[in-house]
């Protein structure tokens, strides 16, 4: 039976969760409502629409979570978590979070409890003032180790300008917050404490300088009996369990690829790329973010794999310098969708078989109907629930060459 659950505390103000208090049946079926409307709305034929696939587990299943400091109400005592709805300057502290493991609700108090006792401002983007910018955390599901990354502007070398005589001069305290860190009674293991300068004025967590302050600068993670090794910026599914399932789904409506060279675009760390590198004769992973590309060859090397290769650089510009052809084309692109140049370079090929997997339907749809109309047919569309209470919705989809 499909029980309604307890609204999180957080959910009159945090902007996470679009369908607190929902039952999950429910959930489900405005997510595949969505999905269906997507296709209507692109005129998109499709041969195979297999019902919405559930999610593995609704709560405790994210796997990383950026966190922003600032304050609820201007110049209010500073908090840390996400975004309030509706008010993207205002950040709702999030230390009872249904969505993550117990271990993040903890060290995201901790964390904050420490930066206010120290007398630590948050980071004002208009003026550049302050020291405290983000919270990144990361976690081995398979392997229960946790990577913190606390992201600060640069400390003063000098005393400010207008600090009154004997002032002190506040500088983040790296030794004593790892051993606030290191003291929590924890389920996981702290596998590595970060600390990232960031003096950029964006709001983007960008890194100008990376401390190891305890540990390694990576956690560790086992998806389809592969093992991957996850820097601090590398991208990562952030559902382990759900998107395993996914991934295993899509890669078995490909045809026999033995003998065959599979081109994986928007490949970040190269999951489905060395998955299929198993069976194919070669896979070649090209991904626009050189941390992860350099993840995805570690990884390859680290699980043996030979006949996989990975490019950096942007999709638009790699496709018309590659020599090789492919036999079957995969495509994960970000939720932006595929950028409208290649989508003709990726139907130029001619392949028998094009496997898109999304984040996100509805750029999804609008490239689908491209090539639906450059000579492929969808023969069998899935939508995921990887993200419950979210309104995020995964697919996969088959296309085929019509002649096929």
């Amino acid at each position: 039976m499909d029980i309604k659950l307890e609204v999180c505390k957080h959910d009159e103000y945090c902007g996470g969760c679009i369908y607190q208090g929902k039952e999950y049946g429910e959930q489900l079926a405005i997510k595949e409502g969505q999905v269906k409307e997507y296709i209507k709305e692109n005129e998109l034929l499709v041969e195979s629409l297999d019902s919405i696939e559930p999610t593995p587990a609704r709560y405790r299943y994210r796997n990383k979570m950026d966190y922003t400091f600032g304050d609820l109400v201007k110049d209010g005592e500073m908090t840390l978590g996400m975004h309030q709805k509706g008010r993207f300057m205002s950040i709702v502290t999030v230390d009872e979070c249904q969505l993550v493991p117990e271990d993040f609700n903890k060290i995201l108090r901790a964390t904050l409890d420490f930066c206010l006792e120290k007398g630590y401002t948050k980071y004002h983007k208009r003026t550049h003032e302050g020291m405290m910018r983000n919270l990144v955390l990361r976690r081995g599901v398979r392997t229960g180790q946790i990577l913190i990354n606390i992201v600060t502007q640069s400390d003063p070398a000098t005393v400010p300008p207008g600090s009154a005589p004997g002032e002190p001069v506040l500088i983040f305290d790296e030794e004593g917050y790892v051993k606030m860190i290191r003291d929590l009674s924890l389920d996981d293991e702290i596998c590595g404490v970060l600390r990232t300068i960031n003096d950029d004025w964006s709001d983007a967590v960008k890194c100008d300088e990376l401390r190891v302050l305890y540990g390694q600068d990576y956690y560790m993670e086992s998806i389809m009996n592969l093992d991957f090794k996850v820097s601090a910026f590398s991208f990562f599914q952030t559902n382990v369990e759900a998107v395993e399932r996914l991934y295993k789904e899509a890669i078995s409506l490909i045809d026999d690829v033995s003998g065959k060279t599979v081109f994986d675009l928007f490949c970040g760390t190269g999951t489905i790329t060395q998955a299929l590198t198993r069976s194919a004769q070669k896979a070649i992973g090209v991904e626009i973010v050189e941390d992860a590309v350099i993840s995805a060859r570690q990884n390859a090397e680290l699980n043996g794999l030979g006949n996989c290769e990975f490019i950096a650089g942007d999709v638009i510009k790699v496709l018309p310098e590659l020599e090789a052809k492919p036999d079957v084309i995969v495509v994960d692109p970000p939720r932006a969708g595929i950028h409208p140049k290649v989508l003709p370079m990726i139907a130029s090929y001619g392949v028998d078989e094009i496997l898109y997997i999304s984040c996100n339907p509805k750029t999804m749809c609008k490239d689908l109907k491209v090539l639906q109309d450059s000579g492929y047919r969808i023969k069998y569309m899935k939508p995921f629930d990887n993200f419950a209470f979210t309104k995020h919705v995964e697919c996969v989809v088959l296309m085929l060459m019509k002649n096929t």
